[in-house]
């Protein structure tokens, strides 16, 4: 098989959705196929064109192309569903999505909940849909803190979508506890980064906070080595492969049910509330904070689940046998 995915960015972009990318198009060749990514917005000849999401703007005037290529369309979320859009750009990308997509002899989709969406909301036929969930790599279980602070780790990039300044604001309230949180992820969003900065101030938890800015590979991994617990208040994510990660690692999870954030967490892992509950997420933070042997259960419950996560290898086969050549 010979496919070209066409990308609006490099693939060594930090984001859930390029590392995505840069997995599947390494494990399809490892398989033996010919991969070329391109960030050009044109149709290759004698390849099967694959098209993340984030480029689909450059193909507007190109329907009929699409068509008749059979192209390929890979996305991670509707880029309607962001937050902090005003509701003209909301509607623009709805309507250009809506208008694409019905297009393509293919949709891959990264989440059941990004199929479903995509059948109910964007035109999309549901027999043309494949479901390829993003992998995990093997991890350690991670080791914890150590101490008698409970240390929070968040993973997300700094931009609305993300909730960060929900999950300040839960644990904010929690001023009788003893927990320390670390966010890793780079300020995207420049005024967004500082105004999450001047939160943090606002709400006298500035000592409790740390923005670790983007961190990868070995650091990054410590950082999942020292958490006791993993928290993420997105509003929307199109899988959650940070939430995967922290199952991996036997990490307990609270989350919010934004898109398919909360899919993979059990009762007995953790806790999903819903998008922007400060007072029930900060409710469901105390708990799991406070209770030492309620967090350990929680543990070996998320480690369980992680363990049975699919592998890239696996999601690579599943990828190719989605484009047809299986």
């Amino acid at each position: 098989m010979h496919a070209t995915l066409i990308v609006p960015a490099p693939l060594d972009t930090v984001s859930g959705g390029y590392a995505y990318d840069r997995r599947i198009v390494a494990g399809l060749r490892a398989l033996g196929h010919t991969v070329d990514v391109r960030d050009a917005a044109v149709l290759p000849a004698e390849t099967i064109p694959v098209i993340d999401g984030l480029a689909l703007p450059g193909f507007v005037g190109a329907e009929a192309a699409l068509r008749a290529r059979r192209a390929v369309a890979l996305i991670h979320h509707p880029t309607a569903s962001e937050s902090g859009l005003d509701e003209a750009d909301r509607a623009a990308r709805r309507a250009m999505e809506r208008r694409l997509l019905p297009c393509f002899a293919r949709v891959i989709a990264t989440s059941a909940a990004t199929a479903e969406q995509l059948a109910a909301d964007f035109g999309v036929a549901a027999e043309r849909i494949a479901v390829v969930v993003p992998g995990t790599d093997d991890a350690p279980r991670s080791a914890g803190s150590g101490g008698p602070a409970c240390h929070v780790l968040s993973v997300g990039a700094l931009v609305p979508r993300k909730g960060h300044e929900v999950l300040m604001r839960a644990l904010a309230r929690l001023f009788d506890l003893d927990w320390h949180l670390t966010i890793a992820g780079g300020p995207r969003d420049s005024v967004h980064a500082h105004s999450l900065q001047a939160l943090a101030d606002e709400l006298l938890i500035t000592r409790r906070v740390r923005f670790a800015g983007e961190v990868v590979d070995a650091a990054l991994e410590a950082l999942w080595q020292r958490a006791d617990l993993f928290a993420l208040a997105t509003h929307y994510e199109g899988y959650g492969m940070v939430v995967a990660e922290a199952l991996k690692r036997g990490l307990p999870v609270v989350v919010t049910a934004g898109g398919a954030a909360g899919a993979l967490v059990s009762p007995q892992a953790g806790v999903v509330c819903q998008p922007g509950d400060v007072v029930t997420l900060s409710k469901s933070l105390r708990r799991l904070i406070f209770d030492v042997e309620l967090r350990s259960d929680c543990a070996e419950a998320a480690w369980q689940i992680g363990q049975a996560l699919p592998g890239w290898d696996d999601q690579a086969r599943a990828f190719a046998a989605a484009l047809g050549d299986g």
